[in-house]
């Protein structure tokens, strides 16, 4: 399924716990591994003191080596490493495309070390970028085993949505995962302001029961009976809570907004799933 990763590598216990996911993910199913360390140095720094973007691309290079001789001594497999400047997500989507990847790896980290996870920082804009899907790692070390028992997808009939479906399919049958399938019925009240009668109710919720039972019989096909869930508020935060509440080990969603809206991430339900979901969150494009 996924052959070639590529994981975004910058020292961070965030990073590595996504190399370290990368690494039993290629042990368990095969594929290639490739490190990316981008050092990023811009103009005005570079101008003040440039004999720094040496010393850090030999600083990055020194990181590299020991990481993929670590991959080697620690899983047993080979691991490749790619060291350039620029910036990380330019470096990462480029590498990617290069290497004809099917999916990036990222940790939880901002753009230049700021203490952020999405607006304006590496992960966001390497999900905007990118035409591959994007894992991001959101545990610890410990944790990564590069396999998953339980994911959840937020569902919504759109082709977004069952992108995110089929991918989590894909990985039920490579690993026997639970697939929960959920639909979230929008408080339309709150978008329009009007008063949602008794009738009205009944028919957003008969719109839920088709939609969950298009999933279903999607799952059908591959062989896969789901969990079903519908629930009535804002969805990121009910995929969220959901998330939690069943102790999943991965949310799978599509790279556009709710509904179908035409945009990947900023201001969508997936980016705020990723800012404040606990597990692991694959962006399906």
């Amino acid at each position: 399924m996924y052959e070639t990763i590529v994981v975004g590598f910058d020292e961070s216990p965030s990073s590595k716990a996504a190399v370290i996911e990368a690494a039993n993910w290629i042990k368990r199913h095969g594929g290639q591994l490739f490190l990316v360390h981008s050092v990023f140095f811009d103009t005005e720094e570079y101008g003040i003191a440039p004999e720094q973007l040496e010393k850090r691309l030999k600083i990055g290079e020194k990181v590299c080596v020991e990481t993929k001789d670590m991959i080697t001594k620690e899983f047993g497999i080979d691991a490749h490493y790619v060291l350039c400047e620029g910036e990380p997500p330019a470096v990462l989507v480029d590498v990617a495309q290069g290497k004809q990847a099917d999916l990036i790896m990222l940790g939880t980290y901002g753009r230049k070390g700021l203490n952020r996870l999405l607006m304006g920082s590496v992960t966001a804009e390497v999900i905007l970028d990118s035409s591959i899907d994007t894992l991001i790692v959101k545990k610890p070390c410990s944790e990564c085993t590069g396999s998953y028992k339980s994911i959840l997808v937020p569902f919504d009939g759109s082709e977004s949505s069952i992108k995110a479906l089929t991918r989590a399919l894909q990985l039920s049958k490579i690993d026997g995962a639970e697939v929960t399938v959920q639909y979230v019925i929008p408080r339309y009240e709150e978008m329009v302001d009007f008063f949602k009668t008794d009738s009205i109710s009944k028919s957003l919720h008969e719109e839920a029961v088709k939609i969950i039972a298009k999933a279903v019989d999607l799952a059908k096909v591959q062989g896969i009976t789901p969990r079903t869930e519908i629930a009535e508020g804002q969805a990121a935060e009910k995929t969220v809570e959901t998330a939690g509440r069943l102790k999943v080990d991965l949310i799978a969603i599509g790279s556009h907004g709710y509904r179908g809206i035409n945009k990947a991430i900023m201001g969508s339900t997936a980016e705020r799933v990723i800012m404040n979901s606990s597990c692991p969150v694959l962006v399906v494009r």
